[in-house]
């Protein structure tokens, strides 16, 4: 399926590897520190920046996605593509759960093994990893849910935007079937450091 990144099965205790921070609805959110063993997931965001890095090529603001299997193999990238497709749903967050769910469905017709324990080539990624540049949307924090995605790990935190910790806790909320686990502030400072090199560009040639 891909490299092997090597991450620790969701729901696995992250204790050492993050400090807590706090989601707007009160609850404790895992944050990326600068030290401890978060090996796996910096090299699962750094996949990730390096896709982001490619849309501006296209128009699109710079943020990459990586969906990991549960074994640590990479399943799908992605970076946003809504200016260069016309699609505004394409978020890198969706395109990479959509090819994620498509690579299993191709794997699974070749012989190969369902992620969720379940039926085969399933559409249930519950043991999976989404791995994101920046804080999801509600569009894309939905989709998350929607697909069982069993834990999600972003970068920098979007206070305008932020559907996983800042404005809401869409992934964690009680009243929806299915809850996610948080991981965030993973290489923030360098997905912060590129999207503001994009919107500066795009304001000295305005």
């Amino acid at each position: 399926m891909g490299s092997d990144i090597g991450v620790p099965v969701p729901g696995q205790a992250v204790s050492g590897e993050a400090a807590l921070g706090r989601s707007v609805a009160g609850e404790a959110v895992p944050v990326a520190t600068p030290s401890g063993p978060m090996t796996a997931w910096r090299s699962a965001m750094r996949q990730a920046l390096e896709f982001a890095a490619q849309a501006p090529a296209w128009g699109d603001v710079p943020i990459g996605a990586v969906l990991l299997a549960p074994d640590g193999s990479v399943l799908s990238q992605a970076a946003n593509e809504r200016e260069a497709t016309g699609d505004p749903t394409a978020h890198a967050e969706i395109l990479a759960i959509r090819r994620g769910a498509q690579r299993l469905q191709e794997d699974t017709a070749e012989g190969g093994r369902s992620v969720d324990g379940g039926v085969a080539g399933g559409w249930r990624l519950e043991r999976c990893t989404l791995v994101v540049t920046l804080e999801p949307c509600t569009m894309c924090a939905g989709a998350i849910v929607a697909a069982r995605i069993g834990r999600v790990v972003f970068g920098a935190f979007d206070p305008k935007a932020g559907a996983v910790a800042s404005l809401w806790d869409v992934v964690r909320d009680p009243r929806l079937n299915h809850r996610v686990e948080v991981v965030s502030g993973v290489l923030a400072e360098e997905s912060t450091a590129l999207l503001r090199e994009f919107f500066a560009d795009r304001r000295r040639s305005e």
